[in-house]
């Protein structure tokens, strides 16, 4: 049965409890002695182990099975916790997050059998079980952690029923009994028995159809089919299988499937049931043989996707309402686009208004327009609302990562982090993990400083590293910052020198941004040596292109000797915006609402001079005029106004005023992408279609300052 349409929810959810394994080792190493935390382990390795088990993907299971093992004996008293137990198991989830890439890239699980760590993990129990002998450890079923027991150990009475030889046969049975004894297969009736505490039976029966249909045919099944498919039987199954493989290696296969405790069988001939062989000689294999995989699968794979609660005894085949449901991105991608033409429909509708006469201009109409203007605006803020996902899901995996680099720089250093549950769309969330990631390790490398240097200027021994993130405006601010040695701009100037990007004497003018803008160039590293942490010249110049692509920016504040601050600022959405509408002789443009502070008028003789540059003086701030007509390359105006009109946008701590001719008013606009033929002018963010079809273009703020 081909279980790949469920590979999305697995992934999801194998995801979601890697997160989990690595905030509650991160926990464990702090409080050894926790159980909750323990448990906790425990449950998410269980449920991983099932998972995985489910899906077919063994290595995966095997490893998540020996951890599991591991922690039972950790819940039992039987094993401390120890610093090499905590290095293992973050060494067990990276090679699970491995696995993970795999499938989704492949499909597959690869090759990596991983079997050092699983040694390692082994090695705990062995030394658990030399403390002693009569220990829970030691009992452990032989199939999972030491490979198949032998088959003649397995295929022992014991307290073990053949129950395959009270199964009456159908006619249909008969027939392909018959069949498949006459093709000259070997026929085995088989018993399995699954462990007691076993929560997911129809999904460890359709596992052992699964192994035991790569080695041959199941022509019977006790109970039927359905009866597995909806788990209404106990603990055991029985089914009669057409073979040419030895019963030993039937066996070993079956109980080789997670909390399997054993399965019995033998060979058996027709001899055996007089009826069978005197039954006509015609007829098909019977069609329960197919349906019964397809079917068990449904079971198995919905159940065992879901975490399932870690209690013993039947569970309740009522359905449990979810709060929630998973919805493929790309579907809310459809239903934003769906908005989005709504809106183009809604503004050429209140465009039609405001122009025609006659019939148009009377009061139903006009509120009619203005009840379908509420209800897209509803519409679009509830779209958004289902596609915003807080920022945790990237940042969770960070304290992990900087655990990681104090150990391999060698550098005390805790992590703190407020603002997890700040939301963005879930477009940016997707993209923002790997620039967060580079600035929290050029934090941990450049920034803090050795543990001797700390010392020596009075400052705590444990560097501290902050990621906030906060909503202002329609902005997502996040802020990474650390208390080390700042940016050292002579440094910083000297290699800018060197390179040959400024001379001596120009170098000399630069301000301290324009000197930190340097390291945002490509390949401009300050490290001394290349490591695997940083030093090859790919990390700020990707940080500030990654955000740029979003529709946000970086900006950097650093004092010498007390730290550094990376601010990026990152938009709500990247879809509808408010926007003022602008007009530059006959040309439309639209600037986003959230970069404009205020509009002024500003008289010709009031434009003051620095360094031959306009700046006009509002307020006690001196504000460069930026001539958009200039930058947009439009016909200049024969005769100049008397007064200008003036657009104050801000980015960070800046401020411009955008010279426009008219103000057109604000509009709610649906950002149209521009694709790759003219990608390569920044001013340009994209374009929208405004009320009347025209075509209006979005200024990007940010590149323009």
């Amino acid at each position: 049965m081909d279980v790949s349409q469920y590979l999305e929810i697995f992934i999801d959810e194998t995801a979601e409890h890697i997160q989990s394994l690595s905030d509650n080792i991160m926990e464990l190493e702090k409080e050894p002695e926790n159980e909750n935390t323990v448990n906790e382990i425990f449950r998410a390795a269980h449920s991983l182990k099932g998972m995985a088990g489910t899906m077919g993907f063994k290595k995966m299971q095997h490893l998540t099975h020996d951890m599991e093992n591991v922690f039972q004996e950790v819940r039992s008293g039987n094993i401390k916790v120890s610093s090499e137990m905590i290095d293992i198991l973050f060494q067990c989830l990276d090679a699970i997050e491995g696995y993970l890439e795999c499938i989704k890239n492949t499909s597959d699980e690869g090759s990596e059998a991983n079997e050092a760590i699983i040694a390692g993990l082994n090695r705990f129990l062995k030394k658990e079980e030399g403390n002693d002998e009569g220990t829970p450890g030691s009992k452990e079923t032989p199939s999972k952690a030491s490979g198949p027991m032998d088959a003649k150990e397995l295929n022992t009475e014991n307290a073990y029923e053949r129950k395959y030889n009270n199964i009456v046969f159908n006619d249909t049975e008969k027939k392909s009994l018959k069949v498949a004894a006459d093709a000259g297969l070997k026929l085995y009736g088989i018993t399995v028995y699954i462990q007691k505490e076993c929560l997911l039976k129809a999904a460890r029966a359709f596992l052992v159809f699964k192994e035991v249909e790569e080695l041959g045919q199941i022509l019977v099944y006790s109970p039927s089919s359905h009866d597995i498919e909806d788990e209404r039987f106990e603990f055991d199954f029985s089914f009669y299988l057409a073979s040419d493989a030895d019963l030993d290696k039937i066996l070993k296969s079956i109980v080789g499937v997670s909390e399997i405790e054993n399965a019995v069988g033998e060979e058996v001939t027709l001899s055996n049931y007089e009826d069978i062989s005197e039954s006509e000689e015609s007829g098909a294999v019977s069609q329960s043989q197919s349906a019964a995989p397809a079917a068990a699968a449904k079971t198995a794979v919905s159940s065992g996707s879901k975490q399932q609660p870690a209690a013993k005894g039947k569970t309740n085949n009522k359905p449990v309402t979810n709060r929630t449901v998973r919805v493929d991105i790309e579907k809310l991608d459809a239903l934003m686009n769906q908005v989005s033409e709504l809106i183009i429909a809604k503004n050429s509708l209140v465009s039609i208004s405001a122009t025609e006469s006659g019939s148009f201009q009377n009061q139903t109409f006009h509120e009619q327009i203005e009840y379908l203007e509420r209800i897209t605006t509803n519409l679009h803020e509830s779209v958004m609302k289902v596609r915003m996902v807080p920022i945790e899901s990237v940042v969770n995996k960070f304290p992990r990562m900087i655990r990681d680099l104090s150990r391999k720089l060698d550098k005390k250093m805790e992590l703190y982090m407020t603002g997890e549950d700040t939301e963005l769309d879930r477009t940016v969330v997707d993209q923002i993990g790997d620039p967060l990631q580079h600035l929290l390790r050029n934090s941990a490398d450049h920034g803090l400083e050795s543990t001797e240097l700390r010392a020596q200027r009075g400052k705590p021994e444990v560097g501290s590293i902050n990621l906030n993130a906060f909503q202002e405006g329609n902005n997502v601010i996040i802020e990474v910052g650390d208390d080390g040695n700042g940016i050292d701009t002579e440094t910083v100037k000297a290699k800018a020198i060197e390179r040959g990007l400024v001379t001596p004497e120009q170098a000399e003018k630069l301000s301290q941004k324009e000197i930190i803008d340097f390291l945002f160039m490509p390949s401009f590293s300050m490290a001394k040596k290349i490591t695997d942490v940083s030093g090859r010249g790919v990390g700020l110049d990707v940080v500030k292109s990654n955000i740029e692509a979003l529709g946000g920016d970086v900006e950097v504040k650093s004092v010498l000797g007390e730290g550094t601050k990376f601010i990026v600022r990152l938009p709500l959405t990247l879809a509808i915006i408010q926007a003022l509408m602008v007009e530059i002789r006959d040309e439309k443009y639209a600037i986003a609402l959230g970069s404009i502070q205020n509009i002024e008028d500003i008289p010709i003789k009031d434009i003051k001079y620095v360094q031959a540059e306009e700046v006009i003086h509002l307020r006690g701030m001196v504000i460069p005029l930026v001539r958009l007509d200039q930058i947009l390359d439009i016909e200049p105006k024969e005769e100049e106004p008397e007064s200008l009109t003036v657009v104050i946008v801000k980015k960070g701590d800046k401020y411009a005023g955008l010279v426009v001719d008219n103000l057109m008013g604000q509009q709610e606009i649906v950002i149209k992408s521009l694709g790759k033929y003219i990608s390569n002018n920044k001013l340009i963010s994209g374009a929208t279609i405004l009320g009347d079809g025209e075509v209006a273009l979005i200024l990007d703020v940010n590149t323009l300052m």
